[in-house]
């Protein structure tokens, strides 16, 4: 005999399924952690404060 399975829960089953698979696509995309950002935002303000130390002024 077959088993009984109910639609919604099998409806809802597959899209928490898809919805995982889609939160971990965009966490290997887009996700960088608190250290990351803040690392890259101070190499950012060192190089801005380089390159303003060698401008020349008019």
């Amino acid at each position: 005999m077959a088993e009984v399975v109910k639609l919604k829960t099998a409806k809802k089953r597959l899209a928490r399924a898809k919805n995982a698979a889609q939160g971990t696509e965009n966490a290997a995309r887009f996700g960088r952690t608190k250290a990351e950002k803040l690392r890259e935002a101070a190499e950012a303000a060192r190089a801005r404060a380089a390159l303003d130390a060698h401008r020349r002024e008019p």
